[in-house]
Parts: structure tokens; C-alpha cells; sequence
């Protein structure tokens, strides 16, 4: 093998330096657009979080009125929850496409402090309100009516 002349070796090394600034600005910029959202199960709270896990939007429907505040705070709780892993999800991926595989994506996962999507611990999701929707006969309905107690 040819010696490397150390002005050809100085030019590598320096485009080895720009790409791996490039590589570090597209998973800022990706990092940047990092979010989860989720939803309660009866629909009637959505959180948003942002890459880091803070809160950034709460929507509570006003059916909640007169609900009990302790399972209101409860559902809020668990649909942040959601929303971190969903939103930790991402970062997961966006991480392993910059580092790689390895201790330092290790450190990444270990870090998260609801988990993350993916990570073989994700529960069902809720179904959505058209899913959740009786769409039997009102003489059926009527007959045998949900049960709204549960």
C-alpha cells in the first residue's frame, strides 16, 4: 500500500469532519420534529408532547364535567405516558440512524423514562371513536342496550 501523503490524508480527515457535521445537523433538525400524541381511552383527553417529553398541548372534552378529578388526573397521567413512548419512539430511530447500533444508543434507550414505541412493552391502543361508535338498529340498541355502568 502507497504511504498517504499528509496533505491527501489532512483533505479525508477534513471531509470525514464536514460529513459528520452534516450527519449531527440532520438528526438535531429530525430531533427537532419529534412529538407524540395520545389519546384516553373514552376519547376525552388527547395530550401532545414534544421530543423531550414535555407537555406542550392538553385538550379535555367537556363531557368530563362532573367526572371524578382522581381518574381524570389518572387518565391525563396515562395518555402522557403514551405520548412520551410514542414521541421516545422516534427519537430511538432517529438515534439509531445516527449512532448506530451500540453503547451509546444503549445509553439513549435506557434514558427514556416511560420506555418507548417498540421497545416490546407497548400496550393496545385505544380504539378510536368511530370504532368505539354503536352502530346497531335503534330497535336493537333499545332492546339490548350498552352497558354504561362499566
Amino acid at each position: 500500500m502507497e504511504p498517504m501523503e499528509p496533505d491527501q490524508w489532512l483533505a479525508q480527515y477534513g471531509q470525514k469532519i464536514e460529513q459528520a457535521k452534516q450527519n449531527a445537523e440532520q438528526a438535531r433538525s429530525q430531533l427537532g420534529e419529534v412529538g407524540g400524541s395520545a389519546t384516553s381511552p373514552d376519547g376525552l383527553i388527547t395530550v401532545t408532547v414534544n421530543a423531550s417529553g414535555a407537555l406542550t398541548n392538553l385538550i379535555l372534552r367537556p363531557a368530563l364535567r362532573g367526572e371524578d378529578p382522581e381518574r381524570v388526573s389518572a387518565q391525563i397521567m396515562t395518555a402522557v405516558g403514551n405520548a412520551q413512548r410514542q414521541a421516545a419512539g422516534q427519537v430511538v430511530q432517529i438515534m439509531t440512524d445516527f449512532v448506530g447500533d451500540g453503547p451509546a444508543l444503549d445509553f439513549v434507550k435506557a434514558n427514556m423514562p416511560n420506555g418507548y414505541s417498540g421497545d416490546g412493552t407497548d400496550g393496545a391502543e385505544p380504539e378510536s371513536e368511530v370504532q368505539r361508535r354503536d352502530t346497531r338498529p335503534d330497535d336493537d340498541y333499545f332492546t339490548n342496550p350498552p352497558d354504561v355502568m362499566a
